[in-house]
């Protein structure tokens, strides 16, 4: 199991790189200095327009910037971008409808680990990350 993947990988990068940077952010510079494949880099910055998180501009002289604060951008949202929603407690013999679901001892155990792990997820903007 990956906590996160490599799309949310290299999507908080460049949130990150773009949070220290004043104007636009162009594909070109963050493949450069990310070392991140172009065509991944442009699908993330894409689906990251798509939601609302970055503003992009067309043209000679277009690019990418944030369209939100970075301390409004928190790494659990960009997660459920990329990923979906976050959880651990999907049955581990991948049944769509588990008849313990009730009273299932190891749900349970698990349920409890994701809140700490959600609350603790919640808590991390990109500033955060920047400020490290």
């Amino acid at each position: 199991m990956k906590l996160i993947t490599r799309n949310t990988d290299y999507a908080l990068r460049a949130l990150c790189y773009m949070s220290k940077q004043e104007g636009l952010v162009t594909v070109g510079q963050l493949v450069q200095k990310l070392d991140v494949p172009r065509p991944f880099m442009r699908k993330i910055l894409q689906q990251l327009n798509k939601d609302k998180i970055l503003e992009s501009y067309k043209g000679q002289g277009g690019g990418f910037k944030l369209k939100i604060s970075p301390k409004k951008i928190y790494m659990v949202e960009i997660m459920r971008v990329f990923q979906g929603p976050v959880g651990l407690n999907g049955c581990f013999l991948k049944k769509d409808v588990c008849p313990n679901k009730g009273k299932c001892v190891l749900r349970k155990k698990i349920r409890s680990i994701e809140e700490g792990m959600l609350e603790q997820l919640r808590e991390i903007t990109v500033a955060s990350l920047v400020q490290h």
